[in-house]
């Protein structure tokens, strides 16, 4: 399937310029998308951009994934009410790093003629003086012209500094560059980037005469208002140490059945029949979330591994559905704590173990129960387990029954869990 008609069945065109429908038929054309290093990981709001690139590529074109170590100097001013904070370089050349890595995990940098590729704007910033910018760039532009873009008009009341002003200009000229050095024709983005897109093949159009596209895709949004691609706790980032492959898989399974059937058009790699097939599944039996679960098994293991699917998969099934010890047992202490984030917790001396008998355990040294004669009760009615395995008066804990050699999970009936923290 073309680009075009791929990207349109998933609902992942917004604008684009004449004649790039044409153009993509015609031949490869390699075309890029930026991302600015303002954090050390991407985030899933990156995904679109990225999926663009995705699709390039397999329909047979030359994906760029252009890292802005030049634009994360100045901060597009595109979705923001306020002026951005300013970051070192040495914190900018930590993030392209870091979203670098990221890249490769979506992109095939070695697969012939069509291999991705990576560049840094700065490589080319970096030795241009204002001079040259304002001479070379700057005068291709009006101020009309700028003025008139939706990243900069919807500042104008609150303030935009000259810095910010001036964005539009310079990622403008990345696709003059790109354009030149790498004959690269087509840039794809967001919705929110149009203005700046356009700027590009308009000073291309100014600058060298060359030909220049532009493809942008919806914002996308969530059916309660909410903002996509933010939980509780901040944005959903690719990297594990800011978001936890559970918590990131937690992410799509708790999607809504509207944004689901939207998202999985937009995120997954499968095909159209494949998913119109789950469509029909998931709308047969809504309860079974088969269309969630598809996308957060896809989605965490490209972004993570197999191993931290199974890892999430097994961490969900002892919280909401039925597990096994041993399922426990495999979680590293990372998970369990973000699995059993919220839950009480009471923190005891590992002396108790073995001195005391259960029900003191629970009752007194901890608060699981009001009352030794609650706890008795019960526990003699088979609905207190610890570890995920049913406990009886008679039960004998030691060290040796301890998760990570510091925990006890204790669950009481079918939903309260208590985390008992051993030292």
């Amino acid at each position: 399937m073309s680009y075009i008609k791929e990207l349109s069945w998933r609902g992942m065109i917004h604008d684009m310029t004449p004649e790039t429908a044409v153009i993509m038929e015609k031949e490869m054309i390699t075309g890029y998308a930026g991302f600015d290093p303002t954090a050390e990981s991407l985030h899933i709001g990156n995904l679109v951009p990225i999926m663009l690139l995705v699709h390039l590529q397999r329909a047979g074109h030359k994906p760029i994934a252009l890292v802005g170590g030049a634009t994360g100097m100045i901060g597009d001013p595109s979705g923001k009410k306020a002026e951005r904070k300013l970051l070192s370089e040495d914190i900018l050349n930590k993030n392209l790093a870091g979203q670098r890595k990221q890249l490769e995990h979506f992109l095939d940098f070695d697969c012939g003629e069509n291999s991705a590729q990576i560049v840094n704007n700065y490589d080319w910033f970096k030795e241009m003086d204002l001079l040259h910018f304002l001479r070379e760039i700057g005068k291709h532009l009006t101020l009309n012209y700028m003025m008139s873009k939706d990243s900069v008009k919807t500042r104008i009341e609150t303030g935009i500094s000259y810095t910010e002003f001036t964005y539009q200009l310079v990622q403008g000229y990345d696709f003059v560059h790109l354009n030149k050095e790498l004959n690269c024709k087509l840039q794809v983005g967001g919705s929110d980037q149009w203005g700046n897109i356009t700027t590009g093949t308009e000073l291309i159009r100014r600058m060298t005469g060359g030909e220049a596209y532009a493809l942008t895709a919806p914002l996308i949004t969530k059916a309660d208002g909410s903002k996509f691609g933010k939980s509780e706790g901040g944005n959903i980032w690719l990297d594990p140490k800011l978001t936890s492959p559970y918590k990131f898989y937690q992410y799509w399974l708790n999607a809504s059945d509207e944004d689901i059937s939207k998202w999985i058009r937009v995120f997954s790699l499968k095909s159209r029949e494949e998913i119109e097939s789950l469509e029909k599944e998931h709308n047969e039996a809504p309860h079974m979330r088969l269309l969630q679960k598809s996308l957060a098994e896809e989605l965490t293991i490209r972004v993570h591994s197999q191993d931290e699917l199974n890892k999430a998969v097994a961490a969900s099934n002892i919280l909401f559905g039925k597990s096994t010890k041993e399922e426990l047992v495999s979680l590293d202490e990372e998970t369990l704590l973000t699995v059993f984030d919220g839950v009480p917790q009471y923190k005891l001396s590992t002396e108790v173990l073995g001195t005391v008998d259960i029900m003191s355990l629970l009752a007194q040294e901890s608060q699981v129960f009001a009352s030794k004669g609650e706890a008795r009760r019960m526990i003699g009615s088979n609905a207190v387990s610890i570890n995920k395995e049913k406990i009886n008066l008679e039960t004998n804990l030691s060290t040796s029954n301890l998760l990570n050699d510091k925990y006890l999970l204790v669950q009481k009936g079918k939903k309260n869990y208590f985390l008992l923290i051993f030292s």
